[in-house]
């Protein structure tokens, strides 16, 4: 994102149409009248997206949709586990094989950001003007960390923070439609991950390599931890590849690296994975986090391709107010290729 930005905003030269009245205001304007802006033009939305995700984890793993409308639905084709058949000489007896099609939806929800700059911090700072800029694009990273906390746990049946519940992110979806294994209170270990490749029905380990582990932090640290304290509880097979393929990234990588491996698969962290759930087995204690294994594309985000910014200078109070609005949803495509351990218990 350029810092003309906000300054193409203000000028009025990509506002479109007119612009609701705002509580306090004096009714519609437009750009040119007192500096509101409206939608972005598609170059300066796609770079506010690409700047809202650039910091986040399941953004960049993920599969992105660019919606052009509030709602749209994915096609998908199943054909099941075997086709083959055996062919018999002169004999037209065989059956056809059915090829399932199907549709998932992906609705978005509007997701508000607001925030307000005051005429002296614009005149005082060391950045003077361009200080507008700068904190618009800070906005717009924690405005994408935001959205990332709520496809993962939103769940419509939370109470107290509205933004989570407004709608079920991946961890729900995960749990309610995917294959679920319960760790039963157990620290994180290979059983752990070996539990989750045995529950992955076998047609979708043909694609090995495409798997991916997803854990929380304290999880992954567990998880190294464990197999640091002495050569007997290590896994040579992974740390001998690792080591002479110069795979395995640094363990002091930023958020979403690659940390260790199990059974020859990477482990993503994924910070903003919830560790402080209450497990729901008998006798429970502590906090509980969740393994998740799948394909990292079968999560589908979708982002209304329109983002719009009003900008809205206040007289009596001497301020800029700014409001960003754009549309998210998430979906998972193939519920069926997702494995999740619960319960599994972080260290304290």
């Amino acid at each position: 994102m350029s810092n003309e930005l906000l300054k193409d905003i203000a000028a009025g030269t990509t506002a479109t149409g007119t612009f609701a009245s705002t509580s306090g205001g004096s009714g519609i304007h437009t750009a040119s009248e007192n500096g509101n802006g409206g939608l972005l033009n598609p170059e300066q939305s796609a770079r506010f997206l690409d700047y809202m995700f650039d910091a986040t984890v399941i953004g960049k793993v993920a599969r992105t949709v660019r919606m052009k409308s509030d709602t749209t639905e994915i096609d998908r084709i199943g054909v099941g586990e075997k086709l083959m058949k055996l062919a018999t000489e002169g004999s037209d007896t065989a059956t056809n094989s059915a090829v399932t099609f199907s549709k998932i939806s992906l609705t978005t929800k509007k997701l508000r950001l607001d925030w307000e700059l005051s005429t002296e911090s614009l005149e005082d700072n060391i950045e003077g003007p361009d200080l507008e800029d700068h904190i618009a694009r800070l906005l717009a990273t924690q405005a994408g960390n935001d959205i990332e906390d709520v496809i993962l746990n939103g769940n419509t049946a939370l109470t107290g923070d509205a933004l989570y519940k407004a709608f079920n992110g991946v961890v729900k979806k995960a749990k309610t439609y995917g294959h679920v294994v319960d760790a039963g209170g157990a620290n994180i270990t290979r059983a752990v991950f070996n539990s989750a490749l045995k529950a992955l029905p076998r047609k979708y380990k043909q694609r090995r390599t495409d798997l991916r582990f997803l854990a929380g932090s304290n999880l992954i640290q567990d998880y190294l931890y464990a197999t640091s304290q002495n050569i007997q509880n290590v896994n040579p097979q992974d740390i001998a590849s690792g080591i002479i393929r110069g795979e395995v990234a640094p363990v002091s990588g930023p958020a979403g690296y690659v940390a260790p491996y199990a059974f020859g698969i990477p482990i993503v962290e994924v910070p903003l994975l919830p560790e402080t759930q209450d497990g729901d087995y008998s006798g429970e204690t502590g906090s509980h986090g969740d393994v998740h294994l799948t394909f990292p594309n079968n999560v589908v985000i979708g982002i209304k391709r329109d983002v719009t910014v009003y900008r809205f200078f206040w007289p009596r109070k001497d301020s800029i107010e700014y409001t960003m609005y754009t549309r998210v949803g998430v979906q998972i495509e193939q519920a069926d290729a997702w494995v999740v351990v619960k319960n599994v218990k972080v260290a304290s």
